[in-house]
Formats: C-alpha cells, structure tokens, sequence
C-alpha cells in the first residue's frame, strides 16, 4: 500500500534527534497558534490560572518531503510524533502538568510541513488582582518558547494574524463563571545575562469574572439589612425597641459574615473592595447602635436631671429646628416658653411658700382657713394647736411634691424634645455618610463592570 510504502520511505533513514535542515545554519521557522477552549479554575489563593486551550505548531522538516506521483498522488500522510523530531517549545508559566490527552500523531504534507495539533490542559501561574471582586478582570499570560535553542536555530511567529487570534471564540465554552474577552498576542527576544538571544511568543489571555451570582448572594442581603437599619430610625427614641431592634441586625450581620467568608477570594496579597465594604457597613451599624443608646440615654426619664442647659435650647430647639426643616419647631419655641414659665413660677411659689404655709385663693377658702385658725387658736387655749400645726406642714410637703413632680415633667419634656431632634440630626448625618458610601462603591464597580 502507499501508506506503507511512504511511511517506510520517510522514516528508514530519519534522524530524529537531530535538528531536520541541511544547512545546519538555516533557522528552522516554527508557527503557532492559541485557541482557548474553556476557563477550568481561578485559584485566588495560590495564584495559578487553570486553561484547557486547543494548540498548534506548524514548521518545515527539510528530510520529510516525497513526489506525489510516485506513492499513488499521496500528498499528506499522519506518522507517530515519537518518530520524528519536534521543536522543544514549553510554557515558562508552568506549574503543575495538567490531565492533557495524548495525540500520537502529526501530519505531514510531502512539501515537509508538518502540523502538530493537540489540546493542552495548562496550570499556569498568574497575578490575580482580587481588589475589584466580584467585577474583576484577570489578564494572564502563556509564553511559549523553545527551551533549549537560541533565536538562530528556532525562531518563532504566529500562524494566524493577530486580530484573528484576539476575537476568536468560536471554541470556547461560556457557560462558566469566567467569560473570555479576548486574547492578545506579542513576539519578543529575551536574553540571559548577556548570552544567546531566544524567541517567544507571549498571549495574554484576558478574562472577566460573571457577577451576577456574587451580587444577589452577596451584595442584595447587605443591602436589605443596612435599609433595615436604616428604616429602624423612624422608631420612637424614647422607645427601648429600637436598641433591641438594632442588636438584633447586628446580630444577624455577623452571621451573614460568617456564612460568606468562604466565598470571597483570599489572598496574602491585598483585600478585596468587598470586604472593606462589609467592614464598613459593620462598623455603620455598630454606630447606629451606639447613636440609639446615647438617644434612648438622653431622653430616659430621671427624677435626678438637670434642667436643659440655655446653649442646648438654643442650638437644638431653635437653630437646629429651622435648618432640619422640622415641622414641629413653634411647638418645641411654644414648649420652651412655657417651661421658662412653669420655672419662674416655681420659684415664686417656692418662696412665697417659705414666707406663708399657706395662701387661699378662694373667699370660701379664706373664710374656712379664717375659721380653722380661730379654732385653732380656741383648740391652743383649751387642747394645744399641735395637732392643726401638724396637718399644714403635711398639707404644705404634699403641695411641694406635687409642684416638685411637674418641674420634673417638664425637664423631662424639654430633653425628649432635646432628644427628638438630635436624633434627627443624626440620623441625616448617618443617612448622608450612607448615600456618600454607596454612590462612591456603586460608581467604582460600574466603571469597573463596564471596563
């Protein structure tokens, strides 16, 4: 058969280690080309880039040429790649061999060009960048290059024109996480320590992260928990739920954080932007938190609080009102001016009640208490006004406490009204540093998404 006959025809006499030209300076010349077939694993942590790529290598074989017309017009036949010699071309990112099937087998056309097609499963090393996580694009690089031989025995070039190689992904499969955007190709000359010059051919296999999974188990349940918090505001701050309420989002944060800790990349490197933002929103809701305890602190009801201080009422009660835009401001201005009022009058009570026991406002009262001092003084006479005496100084304590009582209604009033709108105050505060937070986040990954 021609088969035979050319096959023993070609390799009876071959050579296969040596380099196949005749004039050993003539360059042996070796094309290749790079399709990417599928995106296998991103190791984060370890830094390496798992491929499956369908490659290619064509070059000229000077002793493996025939005529046609003497083996029945043959023209390409397929001969064992352990028979002839083949150009020592590795990846320098190599790290680990990869479960790549074997090809046995290459073709050769009878000018002696021969093409060894084969699918690679590569580990490569690669620089991850994780900071833009889960919007992050990895560019890493495969460079092939001969080993062994300098630039003037092999030479390297690219089979196909590089905008061929950089859009083509008529192979790859895009149902995984990753997504192929292009890949780029580059030749250059290396040299060591001022020796021989080799060639390689560098590709840069450029691709970008899916977020969409990352952003509904990620980014949505944080976002839902920090509107929470930020909706548990409208609680009222004298009310001791809202400090239960934000206890309880903390609570449910840190176990959120927990349960997502395995999924964000980890590198010894740097942090990624995701997990500054959890942070973040963390220590958000810790100062949410401790804000609502200062309130509900403020505005607790004691019997042993001061008076609000004239400053406060003045910052508070009346600057701070027109700048919040608060409704209620003639009520707090009203509010105030009556508890100027109620203290005047207070102490006018508290000293006319050290000159007199006791003053009637009412002539029926007067004509009773007239009548109960005439009997007192009757009672002295006959039976002593130790007891009468007694019944007015009880009288008097219990009209003091009763008045002692409202004093410290209104001191009470006056720091809820403190209270309500510092809380207010704050809460803009905190409302503003979370929109200013989430614009600045949401602009970067958009620029990033859309890179």
């Amino acid at each position: 058969p021609a088969l035979h006959r050319l096959s023993h025809h070609l390799l009876a006499h071959y050579q296969k280690g040596t380099r196949p030209v005749r004039d050993w300076r003539t360059t042996t010349n070796v094309a290749i080309d790079l399709m990417v077939y599928a995106i296998l694993s991103v190791d984060e942590k370890n830094q390496v880039l798992t491929t499956y790529i369908w490659y290619r290598q064509h070059w000229t074989d000077e002793f493996l040429k025939w005529e046609p017309a003497r083996f029945d017009n043959l023209t390409q036949i397929s001969l064992p790649v352990e028979s002839i010699w083949v150009p020592d071309i590795l990846i320098n990112e190599f790290v680990d061999v990869g479960k790549s099937p074997h090809v046995p087998y290459v073709y050769i056309s009878h000018h002696g060009e021969v093409q060894n097609l084969k699918p690679i499963q590569v580990m490569t090393a690669c620089s991850l960048d994780i900071y833009n996580f889960p919007f992050d694009v990895q560019n890493c690089s495969l460079t092939f290059t001969s080993w062994l031989h300098h630039i003037r025995d092999i030479n390297l070039s690219l089979w196909r024109q590089p905008e061929l190689v950089k859009f083509d992904r008529s192979v790859f499969m895009n149902q995984g996480e990753w997504e192929l955007l292009y890949v780029l190709s580059h030749f250059q000359e290396f040299s060591v320590k001022s020796s021989d010059s080799y060639a390689e051919m560098k590709f840069y296999v450029v691709i970008r992260r899916r977020p969409l999974f990352y952003t509904v188990s990620l980014l949505l349940p944080s976002i839902f928990l920090m509107v929470m918090d930020i909706v548990g505001f409208y609680l009222p701050p004298h009310s001791g739920e809202r400090v239960s309420f934000k206890i309880t989002l903390l609570l449910g944060y840190s176990v959120f954080l927990i349960i997502v800790s395995d999924t964000l990349p980890a590198t010894a490197v740097g942090t990624p932007l995701i997990g500054i933002y959890f942070v973040v929103c963390m220590a958000l809701l810790v100062i949410s938190l401790t804000e609502t305890i200062l309130i509900v602190r403020l505005v607790h009801k004691q019997d042993l609080q001061p008076h609000v201080p004239e400053w406060v009422k003045h910052l508070l009660l009346e600057k701070a009102t027109i700048l919040l835009c608060i409704r209620d401001r003639k009520k707090f201005s009203q509010s105030r001016t009556q508890s100027l009022d109620t203290s005047r009058q207070v102490e006018n009570n508290d000293s006319t009640a050290k000159l007199t026991p006791y003053v009637c406002e009412d002539p029926q009262e007067c004509g009773a208490v007239g009548g109960t001092r005439s009997a007192m003084a009757f009672a002295g006479r006959m039976e002593g006004s130790a007891a009468l005496q007694e019944v007015l100084r009880e009288t008097t304590a219990i009209r003091q406490l009763l008045e002692k009582r409202e004093e410290f209604r209104d001191i009470a009033r006056e720091w809820l009204q403190v209270g309500y709108v510092l809380d207010v105050l704050l809460f803009r505060v905190y409302l503003a540093a979370v929109l200013a937070y989430s614009i600045t986040l949401g602009t970067l990954w958009s620029v990033w998404r859309d890179v």
